[in-house]
């Protein structure tokens, strides 16, 4: 089973592993799959918090 896969470049959407565009690497467009039990919610957390000080809004 194919699963569709997107550009990061130019955002087009292809089955293919490289974009028939420009043909740079493509990636899968999905989230990660949502679990209750998420061991890496902490990190998140804690690099989201990181940027937002970065850029002066926290």
């Amino acid at each position: 089973m194919k699963h569709i896969m997107k550009c990061s470049f130019c955002k087009t959407y292809t089955l293919k592993e490289k974009c028939p565009k420009c043909n740079k690497q493509t990636i899968m467009p999905k989230p990660a799959k949502y679990s209750p039990i998420d061991k890496y919610a902490d990190y998140r957390r804690q690099a989201k918090k990181q940027d937002l000080i970065k850029e002066n809004l926290l």
